[in-house]
């Protein structure tokens, strides 16, 4: 039987369209060119009326549908993912979902801003210290019955007031600039959504043309993109080329280019701003001046804590956490910016073992990965190299990399790579702070993470509820969220459905320096267009009926995720049926 990317590319398969190859890079004079056709696009696109703003949303929606089936099927190729199998999920999930659910909300944010002059937002409270708290998630009834009980929440930061909220956001629409401007967006390579989703959002939120350079290493989803994205092209408001380091470096220097969005590694940041190379997080030298003189926004990886909270867990519990940790260690080869890297686990509680066995036990169900992203098999060798507790999980064959566990770390230790590198492949540590005392360990994980820790980008924590709704122990755990330095904090779920929900602003913690990055600076999607953001809380069930979609023992996955791209061209109920007989039968 042939799967919904084959049915949907016209069953062809992946070989015999030469759309999935890799163009060449492009070339100077190409490049020069486009950054001609958005100069001058520039300032066409700063005066669209909302209505025409609407209709190109939906063109770029109609677009992306359409060459959904062919892109998935270019994704697995190239990952070495069977097409029809329940793996063949992840592309729909990492690839065009959530690029067509922003551009739903995206159109649906300016149809509001076009009948009330501005976007909605969902209900308003106050966090425990007196923060602005904006509900962005659940957005619809469909939103509420897929996903029972979770809620994402935006913390503002302090001094947002309601009426600040209301002045604030989307305010392109309601402060337009006199001109244009021209984002060079430097594109991710480890998964298609993130450049049409980054440039979705300098496009629409910001008001900017964009120059998407992609990544060479998914650069065979460029024409795809190309094909999507044809009416924005066709009008001078978007380009896409082609190439590597070289490339990108003259076109950050462009003196056509206003702005520069990369989503990738610090060291890539890095060498834009400053010209330099080194080691991991390499220092610069006090006075130093930045080579690029122009705004750079980013997001740029973290190594991910998964923070287990003791408490009353059952087993089964323990084991439904584990699978889901291990779901995303295993998703995409474990190439991803939020992947679980660092379990973060209470010493002398017996539930720390029980929830080690339990991602392992998951990890082991799955064969290795193809190693795809350059420079994983080094960063493994390296990370591994004279470690006495390390433990692989499968059979790797080459090109692939084993599932990889690493204890008996000392969080004393901060000068260990594993809590300054970013691993990148497929890798995994834990760490044991604390006592088992909830209240002790909580302090002990957050500083912890907080200061040994690279990246601000996302973390989660495992809670009971009992836990929650105690009244020492809960008021503890809604602390250690407050303190926690990281632009999205899950609770109980993977912080990827953040990233795909689109309505969610998605970005390291606010407060890092070009000379210190960490993850970066700024927010994508953000589809209510909400200024003034500290982080993002979601809130999801300690176990969930049916399992999520992303969970690595699903077996109707591939089938659940067409669905649920489909549904989301409209939000219509008309795909809910099949969502949910899909999502049963997992």
């Amino acid at each position: 039987m042939s799967s919904p990317a084959a049915r949907m590319a016209g069953a062809r398969l992946p070989g015999d369209d030469p759309g999935f190859e890799s163009p060449p890079p492009t070339s100077q004079p190409e490049m020069d060119a486009a950054v001609r056709r958005l100069r001058d696009g520039a300032q066409v696109f700063a005066r669209l009326s909302v209505a025409e703003r609407i209709r190109l949303c939906e063109a770029m929606q109609r677009g992306y549908l359409r060459m959904a089936g062919r892109s998935v099927l270019a994704g697995c190729r190239a990952k070495g993912i069977e097409p029809g199998t329940p793996a063949e999920a992840e592309e729909w999930a990492t690839g065009t979902w959530g690029a067509v659910r922003q551009l739903r909300l995206v159109r649906e944010s300016l149809q509001a801003i076009r009948a009330e002059g501005n976007t909605r937002v969902g209900p308003l409270a106050r966090t425990a210290d007196g923060r602005l708290s904006v509900r962005v998630f659940p957005g619809n009834a469909i939103d509420a019955l897929l996903f029972k009980n979770v809620t994402v929440d935006v913390r503002m930061q302090a001094g947002v007031t309601e009426e600040r909220l209301a002045d604030t956001r989307a305010s392109f629409y309601k402060r337009p600039p006199q001109d244009g401007a021209v984002v060079l967006v430097l594109g991710a390579g480890n998964i298609a959504a993130i450049p049409s989703m980054d440039v979705i959002t300098k496009m629409f939120n910001e008001g900017r043309v964009c120059l998407l350079k992609m990544s060479p290493v998914n650069a065979y989803i460029g024409p795809f993109i190309e094909a999507a994205f044809a009416e924005p092209i066709r009008r001078g408001f978007l380009a896409v080329v082609y190439g590597g380091a070289e490339e990108g470096g003259y076109l950050t220097r462009h003196a056509g280019v206003d702005e520069v969005h990369i989503t990738g590694s610090d060291k890539t940041h890095d060498a834009i701003v400053w010209g330099r190379q080194g080691g991991p997080h390499a220092s610069v030298a006090p006075g130093s001046r930045p080579l690029l003189d122009k705004p750079i926004t980013s997001e740029l990886g973290n190594i991910s804590p998964v923070i287990i909270v003791p408490g009353p867990y059952t087993e089964r519990e323990l084991q439904y956490q584990g699978e889901d940790a291990a779901s995303y260690i295993v998703m995409n080869a474990s190439f991803f910016c939020n992947a679980a890297k660092m379990l973060v686990l209470p010493t002398g509680w017996r539930g720390s073992d029980t929830f080690v066995q339990a991602v392992k036990e998951a990890c082991r169900a799955v064969p290795p990965r193809r190693a795809y992203y350059p420079g994983a098999q080094e960063r493994w060798r390296a990370l591994t190299a004279g470690r006495a507790q390390v433990e692989t999980l499968g059979a790797a064959v080459p090109g692939t990399l084993p599932w990889t566990f690493v204890a008996g770390l000392d969080a004393e230790d901060r000068s260990d790579p594993l809590f300054k590198v970013e691993p990148f492949c497929s890798l995994v540590s834990e760490v044991r702070v604390g006592t088992a005392d909830p209240i002790e360990f909580l302090n002990r994980a957050v500083d912890f993470v907080n200061e040994g820790l690279w990246g601000t980008l996302s973390a989660t924590l495992v809670v009971h509820p009992s836990s929650m709704r105690d009244p020492v122990v809960g008021p503890a755990v809604e602390q250690a969220i407050a303190r926690l330095r990281y632009g999205f904090v899950s609770v109980n779920g993977f912080s990827g459905l953040g990233f795909v929900f689109a309505a969610p602003p998605w970005g390291a913690y606010p407060g890092s320096t070009l000379d210190d990055i960490q993850s970066g600076r700024g927010f994508v999607h953000n589809t209510a267009m909400l200024e003034g953001v500290e982080k993002v809380i979601m809130r999801h069930p300690l176990t969930a009926f049916p399992k999520p979609g992303y969970f690595v023992t699903h077996r109707t996955a591939h089938k659940l995720l067409p669905r649920l791209v489909a549904m989301e061209e409209r939000g219509s109920w008309r795909q809910v049926p099949g969502i949910v007989f899909n999502a049963m039968c997992g």
